[in-house]
């Protein structure tokens, strides 16, 4: 005989349970209309994998665990998904929650099962995710995901598994009419959950000795297989899962751990006899049994229904009194919830609908204050003390709630129970666990928050220092400069000093004589020069998107070419000061690259406008042959950057097109030297445009206005959207920036919209 042992505290209050068991086992006809939520678990609610209008079948997963701390859930029966939407949940505050509605077509028809003739031959990891997506969660009221209680961590190795067949609340008969019913399903699945955590070295099934005849049959089923029966005295409450240990194992769980902690894992009858058919028959959880209960029906029994009915149909078909009953309980008298309406449906944790007249539970009477009697204390089964929980619960003192350890309270309600003044304790003791968990919560978010905060300030620390850094050295590269110009003018006094071609000559002959002399020093000023080139490149493609007009955007669009070009030049001569050997440090005038740009620039301000068009036609021809041969090999590789080359092409036909115009329009002027007319000057044009638009705006009415600049912002939003489409499947670095400006252009558009509107 396996020995038992004592628990602290516990009462004996009236069992009850005699009503429900005088009938067998009944079945629930199907509703109309079933109503399943997402979070019938502890843990994050399942995800919908169906929508309105979908057919389901029996069976059929509807919704999919999100995460290890889930479980799935299941169509309960076929038919039709009406609405995904809030529905009144089961639970003690009257919540909503969402629900998956469906309505039942009478037919029942099941989806098609995956059976498993022999788990011992599949890999545990595999056992584990088909109990998961099954949607197996603690049926004995707290809804635990059963997933995660059998696959322990690697460094709690378990060494005993104990079935939970205790069921000591008043009324609830559900485990009792299962054991008798079903013993041999309970043995089995207390055999699956052994071989899930690696053969504990015990298999105890507890169960109080007011179940005779459950007793029996399971003591039946146990013979010749490693599962042990264990029969203990009655109290209440001895069904809890820590109190349960302590009796049968005789060992304590510290506070703030789990049994896994000591080498021990729980669960109830009902949820092995739910793994073991989700296991061998393929079957996911879709019902259970369920006590229906009280003096306020016409009949009394233990039946099998389906998820998601709603409790109203439940009470229907077993005859309500309606003008008899005092309030509808789910769960027994000591720790059920009263439910707000008959609309919430059946879920996992269900064992109970209980439905009492005035007589049978009469309302408690009014709290008086507390006489410091201690039988609370001596009733408490965690051997806690109630007396000094309630009053610093009352006051909202957590930090002593914590420290007298209110979260090893079971809310098994006996020190209510034996209260003389009638407190309410239990619903003190949950307000506050409420509260503190609420303010752990804040306390997690409001450190978040204060790192982000630190850091940004970091963040934007840093950025000033290098801001300040760069500025220095733009200083002392200024005076550098301002000390060789000193130098060459006192060198060349005949030159003008204010002459800025002659001076940029002068530069750029003292920089090939600097890089002559010092090749490694010229290396790393071109190494600076680019990454200067760089960093402009980057913030003008940023304020492209940021632009606020068209005109300002046309102008960030000419400064990252400008840059693009720069960065190019750059390279170019690092890549040739890099190839160059020691030999041909000295090179000749004619293979100089910076006396050629400089012979280039003195022939290009000798040039005639004529000349200098035709010499930007060249030019565009060039890149134009260069752009269609990208063009040609991003189409047949399928880049997706093809179109993006194709608008450059399209671009500079334009151009090249535009510059033949203005060629011919120039012939007959071409033999005159004269410098091009003021029309042609783009600064002069610009102006030009410019006053014309102001004139043509400040005749337009303030509709017009906003007419005209929504559609120039919905232009420019277009084109940012592009732009940021483009960069987020390249995985450019300026995707924040691109996603910055179009966010601007979608504020400015709504506020536009809105003046218009109000216009």
């Amino acid at each position: 005989m396996t020995p038992t042992w004592p628990i602290h505290g516990g009462i004996h209050p009236a069992e009850n349970k005699h009503q429900s068991m005088q009938l067998p086992l009944a079945d629930v006809s199907l509703p109309d209309e079933l109503v399943l939520p997402l979070n019938m678990h502890l843990g994050a609610p399942a995800e919908p994998i169906v929508a309105v209008g979908d057919r389901v079948l029996t069976g059929q997963m509807i919704a999919e665990p999100v995460g290890p701390f889930s479980a799935a859930v299941h169509a309960s029966s076929s038919g039709t998904v009406t609405a995904i939407e809030d529905r009144p949940l089961p639970h003690p505050s009257g919540m909503r929650g969402l629900c998956i509605v469906i309505a039942t077509d009478g037919k029942d028809e099941w989806v098609e099962l995956t059976p498993c003739d022999d788990y011992r031959a599949v890999a545990l990891p595999d056992l584990v995710e088909r109990i998961r997506r099954a949607g197996i969660a603690g049926m004995g009221g707290a809804g635990f995901p059963t997933a995660i209680k059998v696959a322990p961590k690697a460094n709690q190795p378990i060494k005993t598994l104990i079935l939970n067949g205790t069921e000591c609340e008043p009324y609830i008969t559900a485990d009792d009419r299962l054991m008798q019913d079903f013993a041999a399903e309970v043995v089995a699945g207390a055999e699956l959950l052994a071989h899930l955590l690696h053969q504990p070295e015990q298999i105890l099934i507890g169960i109080e000795d007011n179940k005779p005849d459950a007793i029996a049959a399971l003591k039946k089923a146990a013979q010749n297989t490693a599962v042990n029966v264990v029969v203990f005295p009655t109290k209440y409450p001895s069904g809890g899962e820590k109190q349960l240990i302590q009796i049968l194992t005789g060992k304590e769980v510290p506070s703030g751990k789990i049994p896994a902690d000591i080498g021990i894992v729980v669960q109830n009858v009902g949820t092995a006899v739910a793994a073991w058919r989700a296991i061998v028959k393929g079957e996911p959880l879709i019902s259970r049994i369920t006590t229906v209960v009280g003096e306020a029906l016409e009949v009394q029994r233990n039946v099998q229904v389906r998820l998601g009915t709603p409790i109203g149909h439940v009470l229907k078909e077993h005859g309500l009194r309606a003008a008899d009953v005092a309030r509808l309980i789910m769960g027994g008298p000591m720790m059920g919830f009263t439910l707000e309406t008959e609309a919430v449906p059946v879920v996992k944790t269900t064992n109970c609908i209980l439905a009492p007249t005035q007589q049978e539970l009469p309302p408690p009477p009014p709290a008086q204050a507390c006489i410091r009697c201690g039988l609370c204390a001596e009733a408490c089964p965690a051997s806690l003390l109630p007396q000094q929980l309630y009053w610093y619960a009352d006051a909202g003192e957590h930090d002593k709630l914590e420290a007298y350890n209110l979260f090893d309270c079971i809310e098994c309600g006996a020190c209510a129970y034996v209260c003389p003044s009638s407190i309410p304790l239990v619903q003190y003791y949950r307000a506050a666990k409420g509260e503190i968990r609420q303010a752990r919560e804040d306390k997690i978010k409001s450190d978040r928050s204060r790192e982000r905060f630190a850091f940004r300030q970091e963040r934007l620390a840093k950025a000033e220092a290098e801001k300040e850094a760069k500025r220095q050295e733009r200083a002392r590269a200024a005076e550098a400069a301002k000390a060789r110009m000193a130098e060459q003018q006192a060198a060349n006094p005949a030159a003008p000093a204010n002459d800025p071609v002659a001076a940029a000559i002068a530069r750029a002959k003292a920089q090939q004589q600097n890089a002559q002399q010092a090749p490694g020093d010229q290396r790393e000023k071109l190494e600076r020069q680019l990454a200067s080139a760089k960093s402009r490149l980057s913030l003008c493609e940023e304020k492209i998107a940021s632009a606020e007009s068209e005109e300002q955007a046309e102008k960030f669009r000419a400064a990252v070419k400008a840059a693009e070009l720069k960065v190019a030049e750059c390279e170019q001569k690092l890549a040739a000061l890099a190839s160059a050997a020691p030999a041909q440090a000295e090179t000749t005038p004619s293979d100089d690259p910076v006396a050629a740009a400089i012979a280039r620039a003195q022939a290009k301000m000798t040039m005639s406008p004529a000349e200098k068009l035709q010499s930007s036609l060249e030019s565009l021809q060039q890149r134009l042959g260069k752009a269609e041969e990208k063009l040609n090999e991003a189409k047949a590789a399928g880049d997706s950057k093809a179109d993006a080359l194709q608008t450059g092409v399209d671009k500079l036909k334009q151009k090249i097109a535009d510059t033949e115009a203005e060629l011919k329009a120039l012939a007959p002027a071409t033999p005159a030297p004269a410098p091009a007319p003021a029309e042609q000057d783009a600064a002069a044009s610009a102006i030009a445009r410019a006053q014309a638009r102001a004139a043509e705006m400040a005749n337009m009415s303030e509709g017009d206005k906003l007419r005209e600049q929504l559609q120039s912002l919905t232009g420019r939003l277009e084109k940012a959207r592009a732009k940021l489409a483009t960069a987020e499947a390249e995985g450019s670095d300026h995707v924040d920036a691109l996603r910055t400006g179009v966010d601007k252009l979608e504020t400015k558009l709504r506020e536009t919209q809105a003046k218009l509107e109000n216009a």
